[in-house]
């Protein structure tokens, strides 16, 4: 009986292998949700070594080279909540560029503001068309949800290319990440955030201001939400004052260009 198996699994290797076919492990899908310890003192965040090795894998990131005063600037655009004027009338001001990350229900609420963030050189990336978990829907979905942000779009703006995605709840896998940068995304998550979605929970501007100044790191990605009116008012002087110690904002394009992303502390 042990040879007559032996002999069949040989004879099934054989045919897959003269079919031109091999057998592959699928890629792990289990979900990772986006965590990391703080920064502080100019220190940067840190992910642990599990989740850095990941994205680096995929060529991900969420910070840049700590030893460089930079600061990459990035929003989350779920729905329009009547603020994204104002912040982009202060990145206007202030010459500093920013990545949008925008839904599908964002491009078909908000369209001016769409067109406007590439009009003025911002990059707008990728948030999923629907914001699902995506580590819970099959490969074909998320093609979808990416590809129809992306054609949106480049409808609305003429954007023609998109690089960069940010999961939606933070949350992915090494599948849904593989898929990604199969479909040419590069997953950008982020070192510097905290609680400031909740429309009905805002504290004024300077509970914005003070957990931005007290996490900032050479190298931050920095996330914020358009819908909090805490993250608008306090925006103008954030940058002033990050200007004033040192730190240059730049774009995700900067980050990547030339080999700038270069983070000795993951190697």
């Amino acid at each position: 009986m042990k040879r007559f198996n032996k002999v069949l699994l040989a004879a099934f290797a054989l045919v897959l292998m003269t079919s031109g076919s091999l057998v592959q492990a699928a890629v792990p899908n289990d979900p990772v949700q986006w965590g990391f310890k703080k920064g502080q003192n100019e220190k940067p965040a840190e992910a642990g070594k599990e989740r850095e090795k990941l994205l680096e894998k995929y060529g991900a990131v969420y910070r840049g080279d700590p030893n460089k005063k930079n600061i990459y600037l990035t929003f989350d655009n779920g729905y329009e909540n009547g603020f994204t004027d104002q912040i982009l009338d202060v990145l206007k001001k202030e010459k500093v560029p920013a990545t949008f990350f925008v839904t599908g229900h964002y491009l078909e609420s908000a369209e001016d503001l769409v067109i406007r963030m590439v009009q003025e050189g911002h990059i707008v990336g990728n948030h999923s068309y629907y914001h699902p978990d995506l580590t819970k829907v099959d490969d074909a979905r998320v093609k979808r949800e990416l590809d129809r942000v992306k054609d949106l779009t480049y409808e609305l703006t003429g954007q023609k290319d998109m690089s960069y995605l940010r999961p939606p709840r933070g949350v992915f896998s090494e599948r849904t990440m593989k898929l990604a940068k199969d479909a040419g995304y590069t997953h950008v998550m982020w070192s510097l955030a905290f609680v400031d979605w909740n429309t009905d929970q805002q504290k004024g501007w300077e509970y914005s201001y003070n957990n931005i100044m007290k996490q900032i790191h050479p190298g931050a990605i920095l996330l914020l939400h358009t819908v909090s009116k805490d993250n608008a008012d306090a925006l103008e002087k954030v940058i002033k004052d990050l200007k004033k110690q040192g730190y240059t904002f730049k774009s995700l394009d900067d980050l990547f260009a030339d080999g700038a992303f270069d983070d000795p502390m993951l190697h």
